[in-house]
């Protein structure tokens, strides 16, 4: 497992440099903002066949708050991104990975780039079965849009900082303890500013 984690880390930071260079990023910012992967983590997902057909769902409509995710998933279909008011299901294939970014990008970019809503669908008949490795900042990290993306440009921030750390657990908790009413899930327009 070591050595599964070892090189989607790898990947990572290779992923990292080329969004880095999309978003007109300085070569140091990755050292400088976020170089301590012990935040970073990886995840088995094991989705047993649907036994309804009225509940098919393994994983509800979400974003990932860290960086990206990259995943891995076997041949059986159930991914589907969520674009344009549609549904659009990801073709799975043992031999491509799979890269979202997530809400921190999408901060840091003040929306350049936005963190991809997703879904899993349980199988009708077989196990599904993928991995997923969410590459995040260190928990103690600040996060806000950048100058480059806002006042350089002469554009607002749409977001107020925030501790990753502190947004990261209010994430989990919409998991663990989901509150009554779903407008009252945590997602990352708890930050947003409106202008």
């Amino acid at each position: 497992m070591e050595a599964i984690v070892s090189h989607f880390t790898k990947l990572g930071v290779v992923l990292e440099g080329i969004i880095n260079e999309c978003l007109g990023l300085p070569p140091d910012f990755r050292t400088n903002y976020r170089n301590d992967r012990s935040r970073d983590s990886l995840l088995g997902l094991h989705y047993f066949p649907a036994i309804e057909d009225d509940n098919n769902t393994g994983e509800t409509a979400h974003e990932d708050p860290g960086c990206f995710t990259i995943l891995y998933q076997d041949e059986v279909r159930g991914l589907e991104v969520h674009k344009d008011d549609h549904w659009i299901p990801i073709a799975p294939s043992k031999d491509k990975l799979i890269v979202s970014i997530g809400d921190v990008i999408q901060v840091l970019s003040n929306n350049k780039f936005r963190s991809a809503t997703h879904r899993v669908l349980r199988p009708s008949e077989t196990n599904r079965y993928s991995y997923a490795f969410f590459y995040n900042v260190h928990g103690d990290k600040w996060v806000e849009p950048l100058p480059q993306f806002t006042k350089e440009i002469g554009e607002s921030p749409k977001y107020r900082g925030f501790v990753f750390e502190e947004y990261h657990h209010l994430r989990i908790k919409n998991r663990s303890h989901p509150p009554d009413r779903p407008e009252d899930l945590i997602h990352i327009t708890h930050y947003s500013i409106s202008n």
